[in-house]
């Protein structure tokens, strides 16, 4: 049915387009969809701010703004001004002011502004805190946000270090303990991050965690990191207990705002605890949790705390998801999440007292959920063959209407192609779910090059989403069938599933890999003598893996490898070291799961990229790697970003990307000719 139901819906896109000549999903095309972020719904219910990114080439950037629309779908109008960088928007409680993080010309840092929904107005800076806001919510009388300041200065000495910094000559970081870096941030140890609050209608600003000596994450904070109660009356923020950051144990901490002491709510719980929620009548407190120290891909439960009574209470805990993405439902009873499931997002129902998780929505991902005080449901919806959308969602019966219409009129000249949920069998026997791509006028009858795509993590999975930096309809369009697959360590498929590659990160997904060939050199349509394969971080990993083992492809592309298990020492992060000892300790492991100690048998063309911001896989693994292709005399190539991260970001870079990967997939694999895309590439 999912077939036939994207291939009617490609139709009618295409006849859409009426007499102009469609084009394919190229990376150009990519660059001009208007990018859609998380929705907020005001609290009668009838209006939703989202923010809207759009890039300009050119400049080789973006700009947001944000966009009103109403649940009528009447309403699709921009609320700020072009220029004005902004995020985060939350509405008041009464819902006649919106606040969001904005950075105004003449701003050195961003601030929280204030903007009224009744009349026409100018949004007002509230805020002027020196070292900048961010992750704010607007709960009673009191805007509530977090700043990383210096916890020993007042503001008037932070204002003149911010501006020190700014202006040093002298390059150097310092550090005395880890954390050093999260993802592509060098990490100031000197500071912390803390939360705040001040007055809606202005006034002092007020901290109210620096007295209890905790502090947020270094490692990263955002909204899921604290959380204030209905009536102001406590606060709930996440903290580390053991204040180590080689061993960290998150905490979930209650406290009334500005007092010295902290409640841990999860002393007992050695694992992360985290992304507290209150109750809309505030007497109830829900929160993750993960059991297992050192692996992020456990499984996130979800507890609630009962503050009158002190208790901690496990829901559902057979229930072998995770909670994801909550929100409480305005009775208080339950709440939404946007769960990972068998390689679609769904929402679900949680109740808090009886019953078990109850499933809302069935195909096509859905995610960043707000909801109104009368149970209005929005939030984002989207698929491999739409980008994300801002729709209203049925709590009862799952129903879905869509509140906007951005890219309509570039999705009208655009020929996609279909796609399809299969399963074959993998490792072990077991069940593996895969999307496989189709391009634009796919003919069964023909014989078609396959590209597949091995996913990063491990430990998340590929989902009914569409994707900016690897798109596989911009893939298929080049001429390719290509496919993701959701191999041994995948979430959404149990706990058992996601765990059954650890420590062992190669044996299972490296012959779920080899099955996924050998399920498409059995299809009519693929010409078995045309594969590739292409992955980026863990999927650099495997791709990394398959070039010292036997395997069916004519080239790799290896984008941000973990090629090194020894050398990994040197990313933001420990692979096994917290669960199953480092490599002094466990020196078994590293050896026979590490892709370098199987340089020997090398011989696979690679195509090797990397950005020098990286620091989750640090660029010298992409180095290693093509230094010993080189010395082994494998046809191989580098391409090296000085200005990215983990990810190719920037619009320039990322057509440059998609080119070079284009290239040399179709120097091993050509092409159907018969669909091959007939936009312009740039290489």
């Amino acid at each position: 049915m999912r077939c036939i139901f994207v291939l009617i819906s490609s139709l009618l896109l295409t006849m859409a387009a009426g007499a102009k000549e469609a084009q394919r999903l190229s990376a150009e095309v990519l660059w001009k969809i208007k990018r859609v972020g998380t929705p907020v719904i005001s609290p009668s219910g009838d209006q939703v701010v989202a923010p809207v990114t759009t890039f300009d080439l050119e400049q080789d950037k973006g700009e947001t703004r944000l966009w009103l629309l109403s649940t009528d779908g009447d309403i699709q109008r921009p609320l700020t001004a072009v220029g004005l960088s902004v995020s985060e928007p939350v509405f008041s409680p009464d819902g006649k002011h919106l606040a969001f993080i904005g950075k105004r010309s003449d701003d050195d840092i961003k601030q929280i502004l204030i903007l009224p929904m009744a009349a026409p107005g100018e949004a007002v800076r509230l805020s002027e805190v020196p070292t900048g806001v961010s992750s704010i919510k607007w709960v009673g009388d009191h805007l509530y946000f977090i700043s990383r300041i210096w916890p020993d200065k007042a503001p008037e000495e932070m204002a003149g270090r911010v501006k020190e910094e700014k202006e040093k000559k002298v390059s150097a970081y310092v550090w005395n303990a880890l954390p050093f870096s999260f993802w592509d941030n060098w990490i100031d140890e000197q500071r912390q991050a803390h939360v705040f609050r001040i007055p809606a209608k202005g006034g002092a600003v007020e901290n109210l965690t620096l007295r209890t000596g905790l502090k947020l994450p270094n490692w990263i904070q955002g909204a899921e990191s604290y959380d204030v109660s209905p009536d102001e009356s406590h606060l709930a923020i996440v903290a580390d207990s053991k204040k180590s950051g080689t061993r960290p144990d998150f905490d979930v901490f209650l406290l009334e705002p500005g007092s010295p002491k902290a409640r841990n709510l999860t002393l007992a719980n050695e694992a992360p605890d985290f992304n507290p929620k209150f109750s809309p009548d505030g007497r109830l407190l829900a929160f993750n949790r993960q059991l297992i120290s050192g692996f992020y891909g456990d499984t996130r439960r979800l507890v609630v705390h009962r503050l009158r009574s002190r208790q901690n209470t496990v829901l559902h805990e057979e229930w072998d998801r995770s909670t994801d993405g909550m929100v409480w439902a305005p009775s208080g009873g339950g709440l939404y999440a946007a769960v990972d499931d068998q390689g679609t997002r769904r929402i679900y129902y949680l109740p808090v007292g009886n019953g078990d998780p109850r499933v809302i929505t069935d195909s096509t991902d859905f995610s960043n959920l707000s909801v109104a005080s009368d149970g209005t449901l929005v939030g984002i919806n989207q698929s491999f063959l739409y980008p994300p959308r801002v729709v209203s969602i049925d709590a009862r019966n799952g129903g879905v209407e869509r509140l906007d219409s951005f890219n309509d009129d570039l999705f009208a000249n655009v020929d996609l192609g279909t796609y399809e949920s299969v399963t074959f069998t993998g490792a072990e026997g077991a069940d593996i779910q895969m999307w496989v791509h189709y391009p634009p006028g796919f003919d069964r009858n023909q014989k078609y090059p396959l590209m597949l795509l091995l996913h990063g993590g491990p430990h998340n999975a590929v989902t009914d989403t569409f994707h900016f930096r690897w798109n596989a309809q911009t893939f298929a369009s080049w001429g390719y069938v290509t496919a993701w697959f959701n191999f041994h360590g995948s979430s959404g498929f149990g706990q058992a599933f996601a765990d059954s590659i650890n420590p062992d990160w190669l044996s299972r997904p490296y012959t779920d890999t080899i099955a996924a060939a050998d399920w498409f050199k059995s299809q009519s349509w693929i010409d078995k003598d045309q594969l590739v394969a292409a992955g980026g971080s863990y999927g650099g990993y495997l791709a990394s893996i398959l070039l010292g083992r036997e395997h069916p492809f004519n080239a790799l592309v290896i984008h941000a490898p973990v090629y090194n298990l020894y050398s990994m020492l040197a990313a933001d992060y420990s692979v096994h070291g917290v669960r199953f000892g480092e490599y002094w300790q466990s020196p078994e492991i590293y050896p026979s799961i590490s892709p370098h100690t199987y340089a020997a048998q090398f011989k696979t063309p690679s195509l090797v990229i990397h950005g020098q911001n990286d620091l989750r896989v640090p660029v010298g693994q992409s180095f290693e790697l093509f230094r010993t292709l080189q010395e082994r005399g494998v046809e191989s190539r580098l391409i090296y970003y000085p200005d990215e991260n983990h990810w190719v970001l920037k619009p320039n870079n990322s057509l440059h990307w998609y080119g070079q990967v284009r290239e040399w997939v179709e120097r091993f694999a050509a092409p159907n000719r018969g669909t091959e895309a007939s936009a312009s590439v740039t290489k």
